[in-house]
């Protein structure tokens, strides 16, 4: 096993809140997002869309930095067995809040590590259930603009946090990077994660 401190890191994403959980759990890394076709195929089951999104995120990067572990993740939100990605505008964002409000819908995070040649990957999935929102509460947090480049239209770590009634699972897969289950993957291409010191 190679530790995490003797091997260079890259996120393929330009998703600050991944940065960010990278940083909490102390690994250095690089920032190359992947510009991978994100089109759904309705015949696609959303959990596998996922996976081979972060799959084909961490294969594009792995093309570029060799060397390098590559972290490639997807986050989406699923209800009534339909997928919400990013929204594309402020009305698309109000009609998904809409339709999560006063309900539970699952969270799907895929995660690939690409190292040496071997890629590994998983989906980490939660349960989430909303409050009750008011139409112009909708609005309103629409207006923040949190929404806008979130799947489901929220984000649980800002705003979206006074929104959310309940969570069954990984909070961070909800903000977009199972922290367990990127460890567990690094484990199986051979490169251990230890607390820094």
């Amino acid at each position: 096993m190679i530790n995490i401190s003797e091997v260079t890191v890259v996120l393929a994403s330009a998703s600050p809140r991944r940065r960010e959980l990278l940083k909490l759990i102390g690994i250095v890394h690089g920032v190359r997002p992947a510009d991978a076709d994100e089109s759904y195929s309705a015949e696609e089951e959303p959990a596998a869309y996922a996976e081979r999104l972060a799959r084909e995120k961490a294969a594009i990067v792995t093309g570029v930095v060799r060397d390098s572990l590559v972290i490639g993740a997807d986050t989406i939100v699923v209800i009534d067995g339909h997928l919400l990605g990013k929204p594309r505008d402020a009305e698309e964002a109000a009609r998904m809040l809409k339709l999560l409000r006063g309900r539970t819908h699952i969270v799907m995070t895929a995660v690939a590590v690409s190292f040496q040649g071997k890629t590994v990957s998983g989906v980490e999935k939660v349960s989430v259930t909303f409050r009750d929102l008011s139409d112009s509460e909708v609005e309103s947090y629409v207006d923040t603009g949190e929404p806008m480049d979130k799947a489901g239209a929220y984000g649980i770590q800002g705003y979206g946090a006074t929104i959310v009634k309940r969570i069954e699972g990984d909070y961070f897969a909800v903000m977009g990077l199972s922290l367990v289950l990127l460890v567990a993957l690094m484990a199986e291409v051979g490169v251990s994660y230890e607390f820094a010191r």
